[in-house]
């Protein structure tokens, strides 16, 4: 049927004009067009380009991170208790004694610390507005034997990172990182605590999402600095000319940093989906190796399979999963 027609009759004949429909959607599956490959040439540097980021499944952002706080263990428990009397095995009176005793009035304990940290952890690693993952820095020294000179790295360094929070109105972020900073040293008897009393880890990571996954977060690169602590905190500053969200940052010191995904000795490799604490020595046998030498593709697939494989058998019921007859533990799969 045309869109539009009209027509007339001239001498008996019927003479008739029309805009006829369009064809163009008959015979669809012999229209050229669909033949064409769909994206650029994949040999054309654009396309390789869009092949590695389409291999990387897209590029990391700077709003998607976590950081992971835990206070400092500070004073352990055992060698005094809650009450700050003295155990029997030492005397009473003694230096010994007089020392504990100002430990304990001076720093809180492991439950303390515990306590706030089961209170305010969370809000205060979700309230982690901008923070760093840190640099490292190599050392070197020039040295000329004969032309020109050559630089020998003879030792590195790590520059501390600045962490900023939002607040809320009682302002229990900032008073997260006074009680941290407390572990060390304290304001009213002036006293210095141990070293392995106020330093804790951190945990940053990097966040992206799989699409061979449903989870829309995932761990996509991570970093472990050891032995932190909160070194400066900043001023809070206010005016009455603004209603700003308050904020305030926080220099933290630490003695090192690794990359969870490649300092594992004989374990490596980039663009794992996956990891765990770093290990030295592996302690898997030839089935463990034969799994992580599988593609990735393969890796993911199976890192599922194994693991319901491992639930339905009923001892891994029972365990959740860590037990796995005639096996045992499988190691982690590099995926």
């Amino acid at each position: 049927m045309a869109i539009i027609r009209g027509g007339k009759r001239i001498g008996g004949i019927d003479v008739r004009v029309g805009i006829p429909r369009d064809r163009t959607l008959e015979n669809v599956e012999n229209d050229p067009r669909l033949k064409q490959k769909a994206g650029s040439n994949p040999e054309t540097t654009i396309g390789r380009y869009q092949a590695f980021v389409n291999e990387a499944e897209g590029f990391a952002r700077k709003a998607r991170y976590y950081v992971e706080l835990n206070l400092p263990k500070g004073i352990p428990l055992g060698a005094f208790d809650l009450n700050g009397t003295v155990p029997s095995i030492i005397e009473e009176g003694s230096e010994l004694s007089i020392a504990g005793n100002e430990q304990q009035a001076t720093f809180r304990d492991q439950t303390d610390h515990l306590a706030i940290q089961q209170a305010n952890a969370k809000r205060v690693q979700a309230f982690c507005s901008a923070l760093q993952i840190p640099a490292r820095e190599a050392i070197e020294k020039e040295i000329k034997h004969h032309g020109p000179t050559r630089k020998f790295i003879y030792d590195y360094k790590f520059d501390p990172i600045n962490m900023t929070f939002y607040c809320d109105k009682f302002l229990r972020e900032r008073s997260y990182f006074e009680v941290w900073q407390q572990a060390a040293f304290s304001t009213t008897s002036h006293n210095f605590n141990y070293y392995d009393n106020y330093v804790s880890d951190i945990n940053i990571f990097q966040l992206g999402s799989y699409e061979s996954r449903n989870e829309r977060d995932d761990v996509t690169y991570a970093v472990k600095l050891f032995d932190c602590y909160p070194k400066i905190l900043s001023p809070l500053d206010y005016s009455g000319e603004t209603n700003e969200v308050q904020t305030f940052n926080v220099t933290l010191s630490y003695r090192y940093w690794i990359n969870y995904f490649i300092d594992r000795s004989g374990n490596i490799e980039l663009g794992e989906s996956d990891f765990r604490d770093p290990t030295v020595k592996s302690k898997y046998g030839a089935f463990g190796s034969f799994l992580n030498k599988l593609p990735p593709e393969l890796r993911r697939a199976g890192r599922d399979v194994l693991e319901n494989l491992k639930r339905r058998i009923p001892i891994g019921g029972i365990t959740g999963g860590r037990a796995f007859p005639p096996f045992g533990n499988f190691p982690p799969l590099n995926i």
